[in-house]
């Protein structure tokens, strides 16, 4: 598992190139002779169990796509891709459902499982672009699957814990952008013009004061934008700007509530500054909701192989975005937290160019999800 994550994380490839990446996870299940096939266009791989007549069909799910971020660690697994990195743990999730995978085969292989077990690995690609599930789905990874599971790195957690959450586990998030349309002209005349930069400005500025101010203050909304594209001159007021942004929310109510709002906030800024601006939204990662049985089970699981006291149950949902909601619109499942930081203070968040994990935790999150597999796959009296 070290071995591969270290690997994975020398050479990421970011979202959709992934093609290096699949080859070698196919290639590690090819020599176990098992049951192997590349996903869409040669990103992803979905590997499946020898074993076939247990009444159930249980999936674990990792994803394997990097962040088109600079790695700054010295490590001597660091990234040797300029600009690409695993700074949100993808290699540390493959690896982990690597090795739950190679611990099932290998007892089913010795004869050592107590009942049959049947299993399929999905190694998605493109979950930053919420793009990879979707494809997966699209390419049957989800065929006579009954359950899911998957784990998700989390650097504020101690190696050797977990957090489990039933319920909403995560937020949606919607992509948003906004083209606003004004009249260019010189800098020193802008009452010439329709000054477009202006009117972003305001909105920007509207939408963070009074999209709040509209929501319930129990009611979690993030709105953000992480881009602004207009001008090339100093001293020349730009014909457009375009806006990119997210939405996240937690209650699918709040959700299109408060994308009505900022549409009408939008109208209120075109009448105000005399500009157009198009406001368009990209649906995308719905919230990852836990089966809260199977929450029981990974519970009751973790709970048995490091002690209760390392257990913690998540007082609310992360505003962070996973597709593997994805999956769990189709099947039941879950999706718990993995700690991953070391014992030597603060570890560097997610998302950061010096991101990594405490590597003890891939051994803890393979022997969870094996273990719930076969507890899952116990046949009913």
């Amino acid at each position: 598992m070290v071995a591969l994550r270290r690997h994975l994380h020398a050479h990421p490839e970011p979202s959709g190139e992934e093609l290096q990446t699949s080859l070698h996870i196919y290639q590690l299940f090819d020599e176990l002779r098992l049951p192997v096939r590349m996903g869409p266009e040669g990103c992803g791989v979905i590997v499946e169990s020898r074993e076939q007549s247990a009444p159930q069909r249980i999936a674990l799910r990792a994803d394997i796509d990097a962040l088109r971020i600079e790695d700054q660690k010295k490590t001597p697994y660091r990234s040797t891709v300029p600009e690409v990195m695993h700074a949100c743990g993808h290699d540390a999730h493959t690896a982990t459902v690597f090795g739950a995978l190679c611990a099932l085969e290998r007892l089913e292989r010795d004869g050592a499982l107590p009942w049959p077990v049947t299993w399929r690995g999905i190694f998605q690609p493109a979950e930053e672009t919420s793009a990879g599930a979707r494809a997966m789905v699209g390419a049957k990874a989800l065929e006579r699957v009954d359950a899911i599971f998957s784990v998700h790195v989390d650097p504020t957690r101690q190696a050797g814990t977990i957090g489990v959450r039933a319920g909403v586990f995560t937020a949606s998030c919607d992509a948003m952008r906004v083209t606003v349309q004004g009249r260019g002209g010189h800098a020193a005349r802008p009452h010439e013009s329709t000054d477009p930069i202006a009117a972003a400005a305001e909105l920007i500025s509207t939408l963070y004061q009074f999209v709040p101010r509209a929501t319930d203050s129990q009611d979690a909304v993030v709105v953000s934008f992480g881009q602004i594209h207009g001008g090339q001159n100093a001293n020349v007021i730009p014909e457009q700007v375009v806006l990119e942004g997210t939405v996240r929310t937690l209650d699918r109510a709040v959700r299109e509530k408060t994308i009505a709002h900022i549409r009408t906030l939008a109208d209120g800024i075109e009448q105000v500054t005399g500009t157009k601006l198009d406001v368009c939204f990209e649906r995308g990662t719905p919230s990852v909701y836990n089966d809260e049985s199977l929450t029981a089970l990974v519970t009751d699981v973790a709970t048995e192989l490091l002690g209760a006291e390392r257990i913690t149950a998540l007082p609310r949902p992360s505003m962070g975005s996973e597709d593997f909601a994805v999956y769990l619109e189709r099947v039941p499942g879950v999706m718990f937290r993995l700690g991953a930081a070391g014992d030597d203070g603060t570890w560097s968040g997610l998302h950061t160019p010096t991101f990594d994990v405490d590597e003890r935790c891939l051994a803890v999150g393979a022997k969870i999800l094996a273990r719930t597999v076969v507890e899952l796959a116990k046949p009913q009296a």
